[in-house]
């Protein structure tokens, strides 16, 4: 009989340490992807954008940051598990994308949210172009991976569009995952979706005013929000 107990006795502080175990190395990955992404997003502070020469926006990146690096097919195999989370698309160098992050950073923290995947799309999407005769061409072929999450984000993402010469809007006939989208999964399937970016803001390096942060503060928590309470839709508030 004690050598049973003993037994179970051991078995179950075994099961305790690998609980505490895994929960040590959730947590110190955490640390190493918010130190990761801090490192990553501040680096280019002041930096000249080689796309546009421009200067890119100074921004600071909490160092307790819910950032945390996925890859294309982590994020479709979560959906595929029927979890529920949030996930952001974007890169380091996109103006917009800066405009955006220190606000959803923000967001989380007041909602309690503790993890905020990041999938960098600036590598793994298609791009097209129009050419000389008016044609819609492949420049760069997309991932599979991006492919796959162009299928399971279908139902909120928008649609692939380039501007010609004359200023016209041609579709590309397929849906495009932009930079910035945080969109918010509940049970799998995406509910929500935004830019985040203020409706006031027409130029992704132009200095944020109170209003347009308060406006971008307000279109992120309204989405993330579905996350939060595990609800399909945010409707029920007003600035939704």
């Amino acid at each position: 009989m004690k050598k049973r107990v003993l037994i179970i006795t051991i078995l179950l502080f075994s099961l305790f340490a690998m609980t505490a175990c895994d929960g040590q190395k959730e947590k110190k990955t955490s640390q190493v992807d918010a130190e990761r992404f801090k490192e990553e997003y501040e680096s280019l502070n002041g930096t000249i954008r080689a796309k546009d020469g421009k200067t890119i926006r100074t921004i600071e990146i909490s160092e307790d940051n819910p950032m945390i690096y996925a890859e294309a097919t982590d994020i479709v195999q979560m959906m595929k598990d029927k979890k529920s989370f949030v996930v952001y698309f974007g890169f380091s160098d996109c103006p917009w994308c800066r405009s955006a992050v220190p606000t959803l950073i923000e967001v989380a923290s007041d909602l309690g949210l503790d993890t905020i995947y990041y999938v960098d799309v600036k590598e793994i999407r298609d791009t097209m172009k129009i050419d000389e005769s008016g044609n819609v061409v492949t420049e760069t072929k997309g991932t599979d991976s991006y492919y796959d999450l162009l299928e399971a984000f279908d139902n909120v993402l928008s649609n692939y569009t380039l501007i010609d010469q004359d200023g016209n809007e041609i579709s590309t006939g397929e849906k495009r995952i932009y930079a910035p989208n945080i969109i918010s999964v509940v049970d799998g399937v995406a509910t929500e979706l935004t830019d985040g970016i203020s409706d006031k803001q027409n130029d992704g390096y132009m200095e944020l005013t109170s209003e347009m942060k308060q406006e971008s503060y307000d279109k992120i928590e309204c989405s993330i929000q579905c996350v939060v309470d595990d609800k399909k839709t945010c409707t029920a508030k007003a600035s939704c």
